[in-house]
């Protein structure tokens, strides 16, 4: 598989477009929220801050530092989503003409469906670790940015709730209550915090 993250950016939306089904879901979380932590970044290294103080300079110095390492899993989750996805793909079509191979099977769809639902959950750790900064970048950036960090605030709120959705939709074909129930427990508490952050900072680009 051709790494996504090396095509060029409209090589990248055919394969979106394509009629193949990956890239998919999962992997259009991730690059939404790498695009919203890199606006993120911008805002958080330009010179101008607020009111110039230097407090502010510290504070946007130490969230560019934070955000970086975020920026870059969610890069790298554009290309681990699809080829999780992939091998829930190749484990589903595998033989099942004998009964080791129907056994064998289920054991494969288990273990890449597991897999399946933690790269997208991934995704929403990583998301909203990049929007808790983003209350510090929207407290103390150039109020010139104030469109950049709301549409990063935006993208970001965005990558969760779409990651959310292919977490919940690989936990539907599991049939591990407690493992559901932990993973979900996870996915709401982070979607619910994700939300609480993307409003704090939405009120401090208004101050």
């Amino acid at each position: 598989m051709t790494s996504l993250t090396h095509l060029r950016v409209v090589d990248l939306l055919d394969a979106f477009a394509s009629n193949d089904p990956l890239p998919a879901g999962g992997s259009a979380a991730a690059l939404t929220g790498a695009v919203g932590t890199s606006l993120l970044m911008m805002v958080a290294t330009l010179p101008k801050t607020k009111t110039g103080g230097p407090g502010e300079t510290t504070v946007l110095a130490a969230a560019a530092v934070r955000l970086r390492p975020v920026r870059d899993e969610l890069t790298e989750l554009i290309q681990r989503d699809s080829e999780s996805y992939s091998s829930l793909l190749t484990a589903i079509r595998a033989p099942r003409g004998t009964d080791d191979e129907r056994a064998r099977r289920q054991e494969e769809i288990l273990a890449a469906t597991h897999l399946a639902t933690e790269v997208p959950m991934q995704t929403i750790r990583a998301a909203s670790s990049a929007l808790h900064s983003a209350v510090d970048v929207a407290e103390n950036g150039s109020r010139a940015a104030s469109g950049d960090v709301a549409a990063a605030i935006e993208l970001l709120l965005g990558a969760v709730r779409a990651a959310c959705h292919s977490v919940d939709s690989n936990l539907a074909a599991l049939k591990d209550s407690e493992y559901v129930q932990r993973m979900t427990a996870e996915r709401q508490q982070l979607e619910a915090e994700s939300q609480a952050d993307a409003g704090r900072a939405r009120d401090a680009l208004l101050e």
